[in-house]
């Protein structure tokens, strides 16, 4: 259940900030992918070079930037959109009041606010401080807001007493946090899923600073991704090299050349659904050269192969039940030719546009698309993310 996902750790300035460390790990260990938030006093504790280097990740700490004014002071919003769980352990008594209050003087708790996926609060503390009037006040007011809390274990403390407020162990935590996860999913007719979409253009190098490619923005394919995501699947989003903004709530991986895509697509196979938008080169340079060609000593022509035919791979290694959906840009005989590529490729369905028509084609916010499939055919008209919502609710219904 934690694989795949992704979560936010936050720290706050207690002696157990140490446990956060292991707890970290072993998210990485089930499979998550982790960003870490500390509150200011928690660096005391445990350095933030410790977390950024164990997650991979920059630890945030502070909404604003001295030493780069204006930079990365919106991060809490774009964490809180990318998160599917925020685990605040340990949670002092001070971060937890200001949490009750909505108060949101650092990174943790400015991103709290701004997260739009369930949270899990870790109470730690000394146990006088925790069975006080004001913590037991503040837990109840915070699992009235919707707030997750996990009781704390009872033990030796730092202060040299045994009581309750110890921070409980990772695999309690973790299990915790997959339950939650699973109660919040998305549910709808993609749910439990696995979807591969394929987006944006390929680079077939001629040498370190010249490669054929194409105009695609990968718009089409980000819509189809998130479009997926929306109806409940589990979205792993390939894209070559575009400027368009990809939602932090996608998972993506890069590539460059049709081999790279190639490389990836067998990485992913098993995927219960492949979109494949990408606008892959058909042919690529027989030879790259190391250094750049210089104008007066290049060759004025470049000998060109065939690349990899990924999509007719794919038809020919069509596991059961799995779904294919191709996509055919064309100038003419549109229907003839996406039909031929249907049949010929082992494809499921094809979405196939021409960029004759008008408002369609590479980098247009709009598109019109013939959906097309072995019993029947529809066309969609409008916004790409309008169209990649209703191309999947035809296709695997509401």
């Amino acid at each position: 259940m934690l694989s795949g996902k992704r979560i936010i750790l936050g720290v706050t300035g207690g002696i157990a900030a140490y446990k956060a460390v292991y707890l970290l790990r072993e998210f990485q260990k089930a499979g998550a992918e982790i960003r870490v938030t500390m509150t200011p006093s928690a660096t005391r504790f445990v350095g933030s070079e410790t977390f950024a280097a164990l997650s991979r990740n920059e630890v945030a700490v502070e909404v604003f930037n001295d030493s780069e004014p204006g930079k990365n002071w919106t991060k809490h919003i774009h964490w809180g959109e990318w998160a599917d769980l925020f685990v605040i352990a340990p949670c002092t008594a001070n971060t937890l009041s200001k949490i009750v209050h909505g108060q949101s003087d650092n990174m943790l708790t400015s991103t709290l606010l701004a997260a739009r996926c369930p949270v899990l609060i870790c109470p730690t503390m000394d146990g006088e401080m925790y069975e006080s009037p004001a913590v037991s006040k503040n837990l109840k007011e915070v699992r009235e807001m919707g707030y997750y809390v996990l009781e704390p274990d009872e033990g030796y403390l730092a202060s040299g007493l045994e009581a309750i407020g110890r921070l409980p162990e990772s695999d309690a935590i973790l299990k915790r946090s997959a339950q939650i996860i699973k109660e919040h999913r998305i549910q709808g007719p993609l749910t439990g899923k696995k979807v591969v979409v394929t987006a944006g253009p390929t680079r077939e190098y001629i040498d370190p600073v010249r490669f054929i490619s194409n105009p695609s923005s990968g718009k089409m394919g980000i819509a189809m991704a998130d479009a997926a995501r929306a109806l409940g699947a589990d979205v792993t989003l390939l894209h070559g090299p575009i400027t368009e903004k990809i939602p932090d709530r996608i998972q993506t991986k890069s590539f460059i050349s049709a081999d790279d895509l190639f490389e990836l697509m067998k990485d992913h196979q098993d995927a219960d659904i492949v979109i494949k938008s990408a606008a892959v080169s058909d042919f690529k340079p027989v030879t790259r050269s190391n250094q750049k060609e210089k104008k007066d000593r290049a060759k004025l022509s470049v000998e060109l192969e065939r690349n990899p035919d990924i999509l007719s791979w794919l038809g020919e290694h069509k596991k059961k039940g799995q779904v294919l959906i191709g996509f055919a840009m064309e100038t003419e005989n549109l229907m003839e030719n996406a039909r031929a590529k249907l049949e010929k490729k082992n494809l499921d369905w094809i979405c196939a546009n021409s960029l004759s028509e008008k408002g369609s084609g590479f980098a247009s916010d709009t598109n019109t698309i013939h959906l097309i499939g072995h019993e029947r055919q529809l066309e969609f008209t409008g916004s790409k993310k309008e169209i990649a919502s209703q191309i999947l609710q035809e296709i695997f219904g509401s």
